[in-house]
Protein backbone atom coordinates (compact mmCIF):
# COMPACT_ATOMS: atom_id res chain seq x y z
CA UNK A 1 0.00 0.00 0.00
CA UNK A 2 1.27 3.47 -0.89
CA UNK A 3 1.62 5.78 2.12
CA UNK A 4 -0.85 8.64 2.27
CA UNK A 5 0.00 12.10 3.65
CA UNK A 6 -2.55 13.43 6.12
CA UNK A 7 -2.79 17.22 6.37
CA UNK A 8 -6.44 17.54 7.39
CA UNK A 9 -8.29 15.63 10.13
CA UNK A 10 -9.49 12.13 9.29
CA UNK A 11 -11.92 9.88 11.18
CA UNK A 12 -10.47 7.08 13.28
CA UNK A 13 -12.63 4.70 11.24
CA UNK A 14 -10.35 5.37 8.26
CA UNK A 15 -7.41 4.11 10.32
CA UNK A 16 -9.39 1.02 11.31
CA UNK A 17 -9.87 0.22 7.62
CA UNK A 18 -6.15 0.77 6.92
CA UNK A 19 -5.25 -1.48 9.85
CA UNK A 20 -7.49 -4.30 8.64
CA UNK A 21 -6.05 -4.00 5.10
CA UNK A 22 -2.50 -4.14 6.45
CA UNK A 23 -1.39 -5.53 9.80
CA UNK A 24 -4.81 -6.31 11.25
CA UNK A 25 -4.80 -4.13 14.33
CA UNK A 26 -2.18 -1.43 13.77
CA UNK A 27 -1.23 1.31 11.35
CA UNK A 28 2.35 2.45 10.97
CA UNK A 29 2.62 6.25 11.00
CA UNK A 30 5.39 8.80 10.60
CA UNK A 31 4.69 12.28 11.93
CA UNK A 32 6.38 15.53 10.96
CA UNK A 33 6.27 17.62 14.14
CA UNK A 34 7.36 20.79 12.29
CA UNK A 35 4.88 20.70 9.37
CA UNK A 36 2.11 19.15 11.52
CA UNK A 37 1.40 16.37 9.04
CA UNK A 38 1.70 12.60 9.06
CA UNK A 39 2.07 9.74 6.61
CA UNK A 40 0.01 6.59 7.14
CA UNK A 41 -0.44 3.22 5.53
CA UNK A 42 3.06 2.16 4.56
CA UNK A 43 4.41 -1.33 5.08
CA UNK A 44 7.43 0.12 6.89
CA UNK A 45 7.99 3.38 8.73
CA UNK A 46 10.85 3.92 6.28
CA UNK A 47 8.35 3.95 3.38
CA UNK A 48 6.35 6.73 5.00
CA UNK A 49 9.52 8.56 5.99
CA UNK A 50 10.68 8.51 2.34
CA UNK A 51 7.37 9.99 1.14
CA UNK A 52 7.61 12.83 3.67
CA UNK A 53 11.26 13.52 2.82
CA UNK A 54 10.37 13.68 -0.89
CA UNK A 55 7.77 16.37 -0.17
CA UNK A 56 10.21 18.52 1.82
CA UNK A 57 10.18 17.28 5.41
CA UNK A 58 13.43 17.39 7.38
CA UNK A 59 14.74 14.17 8.93
CA UNK A 60 15.09 15.62 12.43
CA UNK A 61 11.34 16.36 12.53
CA UNK A 62 10.17 12.85 11.56
CA UNK A 63 9.19 10.27 14.17
CA UNK A 64 7.75 6.79 13.74
CA UNK A 65 4.80 5.56 15.78
CA UNK A 66 2.20 2.82 15.64
CA UNK A 67 -1.51 3.46 16.07
CA UNK A 68 -3.92 0.80 17.27
CA UNK A 69 -7.19 2.52 16.28
CA UNK A 70 -9.47 0.11 18.12
CA UNK A 71 -7.60 0.34 21.44
CA UNK A 72 -9.05 2.65 24.09
CA UNK A 73 -7.40 5.66 25.69
CA UNK A 74 -3.64 6.02 25.65
CA UNK A 75 -3.19 2.38 24.60
CA UNK A 76 -3.86 3.32 21.00
CA UNK A 77 -0.50 5.12 20.42
CA UNK A 78 2.87 3.35 20.63
CA UNK A 79 6.26 5.04 20.27
CA UNK A 80 8.24 2.31 18.51
CA UNK A 81 10.16 2.54 15.25
CA UNK A 82 13.62 1.83 13.92
CA UNK A 83 13.67 5.30 12.31
CA UNK A 84 13.64 6.82 15.81
CA UNK A 85 17.13 5.54 16.65
CA UNK A 86 19.17 8.74 16.33
CA UNK A 87 22.16 9.05 18.62
CA UNK A 88 22.94 12.44 17.04
CA UNK A 89 19.64 13.73 18.40
CA UNK A 90 20.15 12.01 21.77
CA UNK A 91 17.53 9.37 20.94
CA UNK A 92 19.16 5.98 21.37
CA UNK A 93 16.00 3.87 21.46
CA UNK A 94 13.21 2.85 19.10
CA UNK A 95 10.93 5.00 21.26
CA UNK A 96 10.88 8.78 21.58
CA UNK A 97 13.02 9.64 24.59
CA UNK A 98 12.34 13.39 24.74
CA UNK A 99 9.07 14.03 26.64
CA UNK A 100 8.49 17.33 24.80
CA UNK A 101 8.67 15.60 21.42
CA UNK A 102 6.36 12.82 22.67
CA UNK A 103 3.85 15.47 23.74
CA UNK A 104 4.04 17.19 20.33
CA UNK A 105 3.36 13.84 18.66
CA UNK A 106 0.37 13.11 20.92
CA UNK A 107 -1.07 16.59 20.24
CA UNK A 108 -0.52 16.29 16.48
CA UNK A 109 -2.17 12.87 16.25
CA UNK A 110 -5.03 14.19 18.39
CA UNK A 111 -5.58 17.04 15.92
CA UNK A 112 -5.38 14.86 12.81
CA UNK A 113 -7.41 11.85 13.97
CA UNK A 114 -10.98 12.21 15.28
Amino acid sequence: MEPKIIKQPIPKTELIVLAKEGFGDLVKVVVDIKQNIMAVGGELHADEEAVLLEQGSQQENLWGINLYPENPGEDWLEFDSMINIRPGQSNRSRGVDNPQIREKIIELVGRLVH
